[in-house]
């Protein structure tokens, strides 16, 4: 810059940022709220989730693969005995819910395949229809019929008369 520039025309800028010009001598309620409200609340929080976030993730749990052992069926539970029929009934509700999941699944697939190959889904897709019909005639031989209401024992006394059928026409 040129030296004989007119300083009353063109001012320096501000080295720093100017202070702000209290109107009042009192402390301002929201800032000290603010910081109460850091400090008694979300300081503590946040250290205490951060504490347990790193204790959990050394051992980590993974809950979508829960294990859950085997139970035995109804037929080997013992007459009045409750606690073996309530645990059978919860493992056939778990097996109906996962064969209901595998049903999805092979359908999923079988509608991508029809998707993916068009019109000629019938030749290219047959692996996938053949396997689709399986699982469904499979779920529908097992649960189907069953009822709003059903049940392990349900189930059971249904395989039960399939089974009589099934001896009855051999016979």
């Amino acid at each position: 810059m040129p030296t004989d520039y007119d300083k009353g025309a063109y001012p320096e800028p501000p080295r720093q940022t100017p202070v702000v010009d209290k109107q009042t001598a009192l402390p301002n309620p929201a800032l000290i709220l603010s910081k109460l409200f850091y400090y008694s609340v979300d300081l503590p929080v946040t250290t205490f989730r951060d504490v347990v976030d790193s204790i959990r993730s050394k051992n980590k749990p993974v809950y979508f693969h829960q294990k859950f052992r085997r139970v035995p069926d109804l037929t080997e539970c013992q007459q009045g005995d409750y606690l073996c029929y309530y645990e059978a009934e919860m493992q056939w509700r778990r097996d109906y819910k996962v064969d209901q999941e595998i049903v999805k699944v092979v359908q999923e697939r079988m509608r991508a395949c029809q998707q993916r190959e068009g019109s000629s889904y019938q030749q290219n897709c047959a692996t996938e229809i053949q396997q689709f019909t399986e699982v469904t005639h499979n779920f529908q031989s097992r649960y189907g019929d069953l009822g709003a209401y059903a049940s392990g024992r349900k189930c059971l006394m249904k395989q039960k008369e399939r089974m009589i059928a099934a001896q009855a026409q051999t016979a």
